[in-house]
């Protein structure tokens, strides 16, 4: 679709919390989390003019690489919250966005994400199809204290699950989506350190895809306030999440 005369380059947009987003104390779950952080951008690439379906005409979809995400506190049940979002890199099959969420005006949520443009019937990166130099870009203004990182794996690592990828885990690009990458994990980790919000902050990378009927195995090592994740197929990482704890 064309441009939207609505289009800016800082965009933002409202979302009340509704009860299946949450954990059992009503809280936001971080998965539900990411997926708003998700909807936002799209909704801004949207009106951009290089939303999933303007891409396809060229067979082409972003895909997300890296993603951090620091967080004060969670929102709740009932609360609104505004998450804004702009671009800080934009170029050929790459780009980096940062998200902000707020409620009552307050931030309390950053994100850092490293997206890349792959063709989904060659499944290669490439470069964009679409024009983008509309969107003005803003390298200076960070959304988090770091950025992403490649997630150091620790060799001393525990199995901890094998799973079978089913038809609920894909997405429209037809490979595992990101979050459920992160679902995944999170169902291993203590429910008291999810609902008293311990997470002080995370990061993902996407190595590999993954498609219906893979076999992976879940792996999970220690470190000091640190845990990271491992999905691997055939012994090759396909995913990676690093968890930081509040002290």
């Amino acid at each position: 679709m064309p441009i939207s005369p609505n289009f800016t380059s800082v965009f933002s947009k409202d979302w009340e919390i509704n009860f299946t987003q949450c954990t059992p104390n009503g809280y936001l779950k971080y998965t539900d989390l990411c997926n708003l952080l998700q909807l936002t951008a799209a909704a801004h690439s949207e009106l951009g003019g290089i939303s999933f379906s303007d891409m396809q005409e060229f067979n082409q979809a972003w895909v997300l690489s890296r993603m951090r995400v620091e967080i004060s506190k969670l929102p709740k049940w009932k609360d609104t919250v505004t998450i804004k979002t702009w671009i800080n890199t934009l170029e050929n099959s790459r780009s980096v966005r940062a998200l902000e969420v707020y409620v009552n005006g307050i931030k309390i949520v950053g994100s850092e994400t490293f997206w890349a443009v792959i063709n989904t019937e060659k499944r290669r990166p490439e470069a964009l199809a679409l024009p983008f130099g509309h969107f003005e870009i803003f390298p200076e203004h960070k959304a988090t204290e770091k950025s992403f990182s490649k997630i150091q794996l620790i060799d001393d690592k525990e199995y901890v699950f094998n799973k079978v990828v089913v038809l609920s885990d894909l997405d429209i690009v037809n490979h595992v989506n990101n979050v459920k990458y992160l679902e995944w994990c999170l169902d291993f980790v203590p429910s008291g350190l999810i609902l008293n919000q311990k997470i002080d902050s995370f990061e993902m990378n996407f190595l590999k895809e993954l498609y219906l009927k893979d076999r992976v195995k879940i792996n999970e090592s220690f470190t000091e306030n640190k845990t990271i994740f491992s999905v691997t197929k055939d012994d090759k990482t396909s995913f990676a999440l690093e968890i930081n704890w509040k002290s």
